[in-house]
């Protein structure tokens, strides 16, 4: 009989704590998803396609990704901008028909049209044939002729 007593007290104690444990979890989710709903999520989507909800999980499925986010998201999410990207660079003058462009710390040449031609930081402009003979290397292994 003591045996049966102590069993259905420690199921007891035991429901009681999933119980205890599963309300907590409830009023954490709960609390959760007010904050969440208490802020929007808009992005722009890649195809051009606007969006609108509560989460990012999902943003611009289907219209080939988030182009960027909006303003509230962005401000909260987006680490600040430490230097421009190479195309947004002007390019350097000089250069056209028949001249690459010499990234002289990487010892890379860029051709013309490329992403990367004349907007590195350091470089200069010169012959594919002049490059090679100073010991640079093409971009991605693409000579440019």
């Amino acid at each position: 009989m003591k045996i049966k007593s102590l069993l259905l007290v420690s199921m007891l104690s035991v429901v009681g704590m999933a119980a205890f444990s599963t309300s907590a979890l409830a009023a954490d989710a709960a609390a959760a998803a007010s904050a969440a709903s208490a802020a929007p999520v808009t992005a722009t989507c890649n195809d051009g396609t606007a969006f609108s909800g509560t989460s990012k999980k999902g943003a611009c499925s289907g219209h080939k990704g988030v182009k960027d986010w909006g303003a509230a998201s962005a401000a909260a999410s987006a680490p600040a901008a430490k230097a421009a990207p190479a195309s947004a660079m002007a390019q350097a003058a000089g250069g056209g028909a028949g001249k690459v462009w010499v990234n002289s710390s990487s010892k890379t040449y860029h051709c013309e049209g490329t992403k990367y031609y004349g907007k590195t930081k350091e470089g200069s402009y010169m012959s594919e044939a002049d490059a090679k003979a100073a010991g640079n290397h093409a971009d991605h292994g693409k000579a440019c002729s």
